[in-house]
């Protein structure tokens, strides 16, 4: 088989074509063109070029009508059929999926991108062979998804993982009640440990305007504001998993987006989320994705694989 998947992404689209092993024989991107007429040009661009050069480099699978996947900001609503909740909010209120295969001319299948990052990581990647995972994506957003029994976990209404819009969790005085959210809502945890977040929160602190990059790096030159402002990120972090453990109790956290790639995060993490959780043990492993950037597309292209590859062999 010949698997496409392509990761949305707000600011590039990427896509890539994998055969059944996994394997990439073609992956592309572009700048995402922020409009929803271009949007879907640029995707059929994508598939199309991927598809010839995967056809290229494996001739034995030129006859195969490849399948495809799509990674997007939010959900389709099971009501009305059309998207919401993307913080790409362009996006909201159109029949995104619909319009994708009217422009390819064959199905299409679409689930939100933490999702499947958490795909992605649960077949092949560091959830490999763990019953329960929950992929969090720390970057712009603060997004989660969730497979359990080597299943993706949507929701009766296509919500679940959605954690990034639960309030912050054991809020302290001067943390109520946050920042309005572009949800509407105010302290979404989204708006305390995204990365635009995690400066929003230095910047009110110090009064200085620097990206979360800039803090990292101010961190680990000795800046003792910025090692205060990181060490609130990661207890708030913290909190939000908790919560997650209490509800889920996963086996693995793979954690995904900017974030993601600060060690530091790693060495403190398990000691802000233990105080909180209910319970006198708590083990689990918090890893970063095995796939790193890779994983939104990859898992995009096993949302059709996933019936045949999520199998007890697959994780022996």
């Amino acid at each position: 088989m010949l698997y496409i998947g392509v990761d949305f992404g707000g600011t590039k689209i990427e896509a890539a074509a994998l055969d059944a092993d996994g394997s990439f024989l073609s992956r592309q991107r572009l700048p995402n063109p922020g409009n929803y007429a271009d949007a879907l040009k640029t995707v059929d661009a994508l598939i199309q070029s991927v598809e010839s050069e995967a056809h290229a480099k494996a001739p034995s699978l030129a006859t195969r009508v490849a399948t495809i996947g799509v990674g997007a900001p939010g959900s389709v609503s099971p009501r009305t059929g059309v998207m919401r909740n993307a913080n790409s909010t362009w996006l909201n209120g159109k029949t995104f999926r619909e319009d994708l295969e009217t422009a390819l001319q064959r199905p299409v299948r679409l689930a939100n991108d933490a999702n499947c990052l958490a795909l992605s990581e649960a077949i092949d990647g560091a959830g490999r062979g763990r019953s329960n995972v929950f992929a969090i994506i720390v970057g712009t957003g603060c997004g989660g998804g969730l497979v359990m029994d080597h299943k993706l976990i949507e929701g009766a209404n296509g919500v679940a993982g959605e954690w990034g819009h639960m309030p912050l969790p054991w809020p302290k005085p001067e943390e109520y009640p946050g920042a309005r959210c572009w949800c509407g809502l105010h302290g979404c945890l989204e708006t305390w440990v995204s990365g635009s977040g995690f400066a929003r929160d230095f910047q009110a602190v110090t009064g200085r305007a620097l990206k979360g990059e800039e803090i990292i790096d101010a961190m680990r030159a000795g800046d003792t504001e910025a090692e205060a402002a990181f060490d609130r990120l990661v207890d708030r972090l913290g909190r939000g998993m908790a919560v997650l453990v209490n509800m889920m109790d996963p086996d693995v956290f793979v954690l995904g987006g900017g974030l993601s790639n600060v060690p530091e995060l790693y060495e403190r993490l398990a000691g802000k989320i233990q105080p909180y959780v209910f319970s006198d043990v708590w083990e689990a492993e918090i890893v970063p994705a095995k796939w790193g950037e890779s994983s939104g597309v990859r898992g995009a292209a096993y949302l059709w694989a996933q019936g045949q590859r999520l199998t007890a062999e697959t994780y022996a």
